[in-house]
């Protein structure tokens, strides 16, 4: 069985450029960068869970992490300027009958 995917907004403020550029590769991999310390990831429980541990390892006392998640009414709702992301979620490719 599928797990279900629910949306992410993550935000970090990290010190170090050498840390900033290693964090903002390994989020590349898993969602979309909105702005330079803020992706939007569409995630099952599982790589959430994998996603943390692996930023924990980057990150130093001094630095910041906040990631919140999104319901489809809270992505509805969203407010942006000069930007065409949609928080859609994407049809099945398959159907299982």
């Amino acid at each position: 069985m599928a797990e279900g995917r629910s949306w992410y907004l993550v935000c970090y403020d990290i010190r170090d450029a050498k840390r900033w550029r290693r964090c903002f590769r390994l989020l590349k991999g898993y969602g979309e960068s909105l702005q330079y310390s803020v992706f939007r990831c569409r995630l099952t429980r599982r790589q959430l869970e994998r996603l943390r541990w692996e930023l924990e390892k980057e990150l130093t006392p001094e630095d910041s992490l906040m990631i919140a998640g999104l319901c489809s009414t809270c992505t509805s709702k969203l407010i942006t300027r000069n930007t065409k992301v949609e928080w859609v979620e994407a049809e099945p490719r398959f159907r299982v009958v």
